[in-house]
This record gives C-alpha cells, structure tokens and sequence, in this order.
C-alpha cells in the first residue's frame, strides 16, 4: 500500500454535491474520519452562480474539495439537451474551480467520468487515452465539459503549484441514484423497468440496443473508498481510472436484473435505438497500486440497491 502523503485527518472537507449519488457515498464514508465536513447542498448554494460560489469558498475555506457536482443523465436526455450539460457542467467545474484557487485551497479532487474517453479507444482504457479520438455522439456535450473540467485542473496546478486532481471513475449505481424515467443512467432505469414490470405482470420488458455492449460498473461505496484513498496516498498529476476490474454486457445485466427484482416475462432489445459507446473497461492499475480494491460485487450492489429503492419509494408513498 502506497504511503499517505496527504493526511485527512483535522481537515476542513467540501464535498460539493453532496445531495448527489456520490456525494452520499463520500459523505458517508467521511463521516466515520477524525475531520470538520463542511455542507452547502443545493438549496443553499447554487454553483452555477459564479459570485456565490466564490463568496461561499472565500469565507468557509475549506483544505480540500471533491467536485462531485454534476448534472448528469442516461443517453436520452444528454442527446436531446447537449447545451443543457454542457452549459451546467461547464459552469460548476469554472466557478469551484476558479473559485477554490482564489480562496487558497490547494488540494481538490474533481471526478471527470469514463465517457470523456474516445468511443473507440483501444480497451482497457488508459489514461493516456484522453483526446485521442472523438467521442461518443450521445453524450460528447457532458463529455467536453468534464474534459474542460480536468484540463482546468491540470493548468491550474501547473501555473499555480495547486494539487489539482482528477478521478476517472466507471459507470457508478447505488443508493440515492437518479430514479427517473428520462434522466436516469442504464442502472437505475432498467431497475425501474423491471420493478414496474413485476408489479403489473406485464408480459415483456423492452430495453433501448441490442444488449451486446459491454460496461464495467461499480457501486458507489467502492468508488467513496478509492476516493478517499487517492486523495491521501495519489501524490502524481494525470487522472486516475476507477473502475471494478470486470466487465457484463447489457444483456446479461438484463437478466441479473430480471432476477433480482422477481419479474417472470421477456426481455426484448430494440435494436433500432442506440447502444452507445461498444465496450467501455477501465484500466484501473494505478487506484489498484495505491492498495485500493472494490469489495462489492454486482449481484450484491444490485441487490441492496434494489432492497434502498423499494424502501425509498414506500417511505415517497407515504409521506
């Protein structure tokens, strides 16, 4: 295990968007560290504004950032809304950014995203694979944002001595994801699927593609874990994959669905719609050398997942 060079510990910690899927998760691992987490979730400060944002980072003063504010969605609604993502996501990463720098923070951690990388880049996806090919079409607006987002940190750190960093975590799932039925990512929207299916025995369930891409998924805990990890023990410059090490098609991500929510009927693929990017699988070597490791696999993460969704959708029912 790689040795801490950058102890959390009496620190001053910003986890901006912490309402979000991870900034539960890293707002739940913090909580069990010996430091002062400062909140300031979305009702209170907007971070599209950049004026309140800079105020709020010029008078809290926080040692280190995680930039896990986002606005994100399933292939749908970033096709059909490019300048809605780009525009929101451009602005986040500018204003915390810029505004961290201003206020003197030196180490901050901002979480890019696996689809910032080429839709054809040679698999298992390095680092070293950013920018060099383009994007997939469906989601390149959040993608160029995200890719701004990094390039801002790594000039920020060379021209100002910042410890600027950026994760690059795989396609996450867990509790507190975006259970909706236009803006949810591949998880959580056949998870609906299917749990609708189940509760009125319809017959079949039809799925967007044709189910044979491949995707490398990890629970939102396990990426909390490996960002803890790197913000102490990651002393380098370049981004960082995260990623679970393994790899399912959407066709038998389907099947382990149908399984787990109990649905008895068909799967059926529609191939006239998209499939995205063919194979997206991270090479995940160096979170791995930093003595990090997931420890949930996906039957489990789906399942308790699955167990916090039906949870979370009798306690909206009865309130």
């Amino acid at each position: 295990m790689a040795d801490i060079f950058h102890p959390l510990a009496g620190k001053k910690i910003w986890v901006a968007g912490e309402t979000g899927l991870v900034g539960h998760a890293l707002t739940r691992a913090l909580s069990s560290r010996n430091i002062r987490l400062l909140t300031a979730p979305h009702s209170m400060l907007d971070l599209t504004n950049q004026k309140d944002t800079q105020a709020w980072l010029k008078t809290n003063k926080p040692d280190v950032i995680f930039v896990a504010a986002a606005k994100v969605g399933g292939i749908g609604i970033n096709a059909s809304h490019p300048a809605d993502f780009i525009q929101t996501n451009l602005s986040i990463a500018l204003n915390v950014i810029e505004g961290a720098h201003r206020a003197d923070v030196q180490r901050l951690v901002f979480l890019g995203s696996s689809c910032a990388y080429p839709k054809f880049a040679a698999q298992p996806i390095g680092e070293d694979s950013l920018l060099t090919g383009p994007l997939e079409e469906t989601n390149e607006a959040y993608a160029v944002a995200k890719i701004a987002g990094m390039k801002m940190c790594e000039f920020y750190s060379r021209q100002y001595d910042r410890d600027y960093i950026c994760a690059m975590p795989t396609n996450l799932y867990g509790p507190y994801d975006r259970f909706e039925a236009d803006t949810s990512h591949v998880i959580p929207a056949m998870m609906m699927k299917f749990h609708e299916a189940m509760l009125s025995n319809a017959p079949s369930v039809t799925l967007w593609g044709t189910g044979t891409p491949l995707r490398e998924f990890l629970h939102v805990d396990d990426l909390a874990a490996a960002l803890l990890c790197m913000v102490e023990r990651y002393d380098g410059a370049a981004p960082v994959n995260i990623g679970s090490g393994e790899e399912i098609s959407i066709a038998a991500l389907a099947d382990m669905m149908k399984k787990i929510t109990g649905y008895r009927g068909d799967i059926i693929f529609d191939a006239s719609m998209p499939d995205g990017t063919p194979r997206k699988f991270l090479d995940s070597s160096k979170i791995w050398a930093l003595g990090w490791a997931p420890a949930i696999s996906l039957e489990d993460g789906l399942s308790a997942t699955y167990e916090w969704f039906c949870n979370s959708q009798k306690i909206r029912k009865s309130a």
